[in-house]
C-alpha cells in the first residue's frame, strides 16, 4: 500500500466519480482505476460498488474513508510540524540570564518570542552568572544567554543588546537622596556595598569609577547577589553603584539616583558560533524584527573572560 493509493481513493470516495477524480488528480482514469484496485487487493475488501450508472461506498468503503482522512489528516500535521521545526519556529529554547538583565530584558524578550514564534516554549534559567552560561552554552545545557561580555574564546556568537550606565543605590534616610546632582567623587567617603564574587563586571566597572573619580571603593559588606545587595542598601549598611536595570526592582527602603561619571557596562545575547540552529536562527530574527536586538554591527568582541551577577 502506497500513500498515493489512500489519495486516490479518497478523491473517488468523495466524487463517487472516477472520471471527475481523475480530473481532480490530474490522472487518467484507468490508472486510477487500476490505483483503486491495487488498494483493493492489499486488503483484501471491497471498497467501492461499482455500476455503469454510479459508485458507491460499501460498509468497509465508509469506514476506512472516515479513517483515512483521519490518517491523512495527522499525516499533514506531521508534516507541518517538520516544517515548524526545521524552520526553527517549533521547538524549545534554554535562555539563560545573568543577574540583573532578567529585570527588564526578560519581559521584551519573552514577548517578542510569543508574537513572533508561538510554537517555541522558553525555559528560562535565571540568576546566572557569566562563567555558568558559558558553560551551559558550550555543554549545551543552554541555547542562548544574556550576560555581560567580554567573554574568554572565540567559538560563541555575542551581540551587544544594551549598554547600561552604573546608578547609585542609596538608603531612603541617606544625606544623598536630596542632593541635585550626584557625581562619583562625592561617594569618597562611604561604605560600599558590593558582590562578592571577586570577578564581577559590575565590581570592575565600580572600582574603575571611583579610581577615576579619584579615591578607592571603601569595601565594607559583600552580596551574593543583586537581592541581598539592596537589602544591605536598604538597611542602611553602605551605598551600591548597580547597573541601571535594577531600577525595575522596587525595594523599600532603596532609593536610585543617576550619578555622573560612573562607567557603563554592555549586556549582549550569546550562542555557539559552530552549532546551527533553525531554533536560535529563528529567535535571533525574531528579536530582531521586535527592536530588542540591534543590528548585527553592534556584535562586540568575545574575549577577556569576567563575569557579573
Amino acid at each position: 500500500m502506497e500513500l498515493r493509493h489512500l489519495y486516490h481513493f479518497v478523491a473517488v470516495a468523495e466524487t463517487r466519480h472516477f472520471g471527475q477524480a481523475a480530473t481532480r488528480l490530474h490522472l487518467a482514469q484507468p490508472a486510477l482505476s487500476q490505483s483503486v484496485r491495487q488498494l483493493e487487493a492489499e486488503l483484501g475488501v471491497t471498497l467501492l460498488a461499482r455500476t455503469t450508472r454510479q459508485v458507491s461506498l460499501t460498509p468497509a468503503g465508509e469506514f476506512f474513508y472516515r479513517e483515512t482522512l483521519r490518517n491523512l489528516d495527522n499525516l499533514e500535521q506531521s508534516a507541518r510540524g517538520v516544517r515548524r521545526i526545521a524552520e526553527g519556529r517549533y521547538g524549545l529554547v534554554r535562555i539563560g540570564f545573568t543577574g540583573t538583565a532578567a529585570f527588564d530584558q526578560l519581559p521584551p524578550i519573552a514577548r517578542a518570542i510569543k508574537q513572533r514564534l508561538p510554537g517555541i516554549a522558553l525555559e528560562i534559567h535565571g540568576d546566572l552568572l557569566t562563567p555558568a552560561q558559558v558553560d551551559g552554552l558550550r555543554s549545551e545545557h543552554l541555547d542562548v544567554a544574556v550576560l555581560r561580555p567580554p567573554v574568554a574564546g572565540d567559538d560563541l556568537v555575542l551581540r551587544r543588546i544594551t549598554t547600561e550606565s552604573l546608578v547609585l543605590a542609596l538608603p531612603v534616610d541617606h544625606r544623598l537622596t536630596t542632593e541635585g546632582s550626584l557625581d562619583v567623587a562625592d561617594l569618597a567617603y562611604e561604605d560600599f556595598v558590593m558582590y562578592a564574587d571577586t570577578h564581577s563586571v559590575v565590581n570592575e566597572a565600580v572600582v574603575t569609577s571611583c579610581r577615576a573619580a579619584g579615591f578607592t571603593p571603601r569595601r565594607e559588606h559583600e552580596a551574593p547577589d543583586t537581592s541581598v545587595l539592596l537589602a544591605l542598601v536598604a538597611a542602611g549598611l553602605g551605598v551600591a553603584l548597580v547597573p541601571e536595570s535594577v531600577r525595575a526592582l522596587q525595594l523599600n527602603g532603596v532609593v536610585f539616583r543617576d550619578i555622573a561619571g560612573a562607567s557603563t557596562i554592555d549586556l549582549a545575547l550569546a550562542w555557539q558560533r559552530e552549532r546551527p540552529s533553525a531554533l536560535v536562527d529563528a529567535l535571533v530574527g525574531a528579536l530582531e524584527d521586535a527592536g530588542v536586538l540591534p543590528p548585527v554591527e553592534s556584535s562586540v568582541p568575545s574575549s577577556h573572560s569576567k563575569d557579573m551577577p
